[in-house]
């Protein structure tokens, strides 16, 4: 596998990193037993994948431990925090106090069998939260960091809400965030424009989220999303019209699947560094992983995807 260097942190990594959130939540989602969930992590080990991704609020920390014990020293690790009190709404405003972001990260450690994290973000900000974030919640991450109990400091984005990334339009502008976590696919690539940008002038490291989400792997759902984006005069009918909408990407010596031209695309994005992908199944984590490190897609399929989709910046995949 490929690696990757983390923007300025000075952390190499392959290009491919597992995640143990979304739907899955490393089989959590679909009741996969524990022993099978740790099995995903022991094959990632197996494939080359040095990163892994977790959070409190997945309930996945203890299996990502488990399943890497032993290999600490050769793994990245990211985790994060919830940035509201507990049992508030994800949107609402009742922000936690720096004292539950320690205590987060103490049960991080603690899940994880590990001393220290290599990067700890604050999870799903949002834009009107992101004040609030900074003038109390960066000071006490800065302390950790000093105390040795995280490497890096990082900050993950509400995507599926901010499809226009207003929230890390205001961080990457800012000088407190080593790593940032970014929504990005084919159907909504604004972070060309809006972050990556700055991100690669600032040597600020980029994780990739929703390269592959719900629309991008139901063919009803993208032609469900797909005829939405007609109604709000997003892209042309003609393409919702298809019996198998967006089948050039699937011609002959394009792509196996659009799965497969989703990933590859994130891939190589410039700016993009490390492609998230997650799942509870062995075979379906090779084949991700095998998309990840496939040879990028034709510059003509790339062009016809910026003619459809380049402008938009109002969905999310999910």
């Amino acid at each position: 596998m490929e690696q990757v260097k983390l923007g300025n942190t000075g952390l190499e990594v392959g290009v491919a990193g597992l995640g143990s959130g979304g739907s899955s939540r490393l089989g959590q989602g679909y009741g996969l037993p524990k022993a099978d969930s740790v099995k995903v992590i022991k094959a990632a080990l197996d494939i080359g994948i040095t990163f892994f991704d977790t959070a409190a609020v997945y309930k996945t920390e203890k299996i990502v431990g488990e399943g890497l014990l032993g290999q600490r020293q050769n793994v990245v690790i990211s985790t994060k925090a919830q940035i509201i009190k507990p049992g508030s709404p994800a949107l609402g405003d009742n922000m936690a106090p720096p004292s539950q972001i320690r205590e987060g990260l103490e049960s991080s450690l603690k899940n994880l069998q590990t001393d220290y994290v290599d990067i700890f973000h604050l999870h799903g900000v949002m834009p009107n939260q992101y004040s609030y974030c900074v003038e109390h919640l960066v000071p006490e991450l800065i302390k950790m960091r000093e105390e040795g109990k995280i490497r890096h400091i990082g900050i993950t984005e509400r995507f599926i809400t901010d499809t226009d990334h207003t929230m890390l339009s205001k961080a990457v502008a800012d000088d407190f965030w080593d790593v940032v976590m970014i929504g990005l696919n084919f159907l909504n690539p604004s972070a060309r424009k809006l972050l990556f940008p700055s991100t690669q002038k600032k040597g600020i490291a980029t994780l990739i989220m929703f390269a592959v989400r719900t629309a991008l792997s139901r063919t009803s759902v993208l032609k469900e999303l797909l005829q939405e984006m007609v109604d709000n005069k997003l892209i042309d009918q003609a393409i919702a019209s298809e019996p198998e909408p967006l089948k050039f990407l699937t011609d002959p010596g394009i792509a196996v699947s659009i799965m497969d031209a989703a990933y590859r695309f994130c891939r190589f994005e410039p700016g993009a560094e490390v492609i998230l992908t997650g799942t509870g199944n062995v075979d379906h984590l090779r084949q991700n992983v095998a998309s990840i490190c496939a040879p990028a897609l034709p510059s003509e399929t790339l062009t016809h995807l910026e003619t459809i989709f380049g402008h938009v910046d109002t969905v999310s995949g999910n």
